[in-house]
């Protein structure tokens, strides 16, 4: 499949419903804010969590490898306005990468791929379809956004009880170019991939360690992974993109790639 056009992002794209969930597939998000911080962990700490042997972490250094802490406001999308929360680990699968030069190769290519270990959202329908559909490790939570002239905060709570808050500084924006993201799940023991297409309509990126920061509050599992795998005190870089559109397409197997 072609790369969409961004000046045309969603145009030639065909959409089928999904008859078990009445929902369109693949989804359009129309009107978007994401906030992500890129943290190191040690590769032997989270090879331990991939579910596959066929997935590798991708390194900065060796035994040093990364992931993502991100949060996302969808104000207008095909499924209902709900938020999201992501912990995900950017990887290669069958293929093992090179320390440094994979990131940049995914880098350069705007095309990263990544396993998501974590995905609360707020929607019962997100939720559910993601599950039963993709794979996704979703389950509900509470996600709020605070927002100021100089910072988002985004804070995750589960039965009243907070779990964990991601802090960026608000900084200025221009349009950043169209992604690519393989996302890689589990299901039924089984590896799916799917592709998710996203266009920044603004966009920022910072690589001060003082741009964001996370806080984890207690022992639930999202905060248990991320000192099992010894998540760094602050990011590598941080990435705002105050409002963005995307595509994501239909989980798959792996074979048919």
């Amino acid at each position: 499949m072609l790369k969409p056009k961004k000046e045309k992002f969603f145009e030639g794209v065909l959409q089928r419903i999904n008859k078990e969930f009445n929902v369109p597939l693949p989804i359009f998000y129309y009107d978007c804010t994401s906030l992500m911080a890129i943290f190191t962990a040690s590769t032997r700490k989270l090879r331990s969590h991939l579910p596959s042997s066929d997935m590798h972490p991708v390194e900065i250094f060796p035994g040093i490898c990364l992931i993502a802490v991100s949060a996302f406001e969808y104000r207008s999308c095909d499924i209902g306005p709900y938020n999201e929360f992501s912990i995900a680990a950017p990887i290669t699968y069958k293929k093992k990468g090179v320390p440094g030069l994979t990131l940049m190769y995914q880098m350069l290519r705007n095309a990263p791929e990544a396993f998501i270990f974590f995905l609360p959202v707020t929607s019962e329908l997100a939720m559910q379809g993601g599950v039963t559909l993709g794979g996704y490790p979703k389950f509900i939570a509470d996600i709020e956004f605070r927002k100021d002239s100089n910072f988002i905060t985004c804070n995750v709570s589960e039965h009243g009880t907070q779990i964990l808050s991601l802090k960026g500084k608000r900084l200025n924006t221009s349009p950043g170019p169209v992604s690519k993201t393989v996302i890689y799940t589990m299901k039924n023991g089984n590896v799916l991939m799917a592709n998710l297409y996203t266009n920044p309509l603004h966009f920022s990126q910072s690589f001060r360690r003082s741009s964001a920061q996370l806080t984890m509050s207690g022992d639930h599992k999202m905060c248990t992974f991320l000192r099992d795998v010894e998540i760094s005190s602050k990011p590598l870089a941080c990435q705002f993109s105050p409002m963005f559109e995307s595509m994501l397409f239909d989980s798959k197997n792996t074979i048919d790639v």
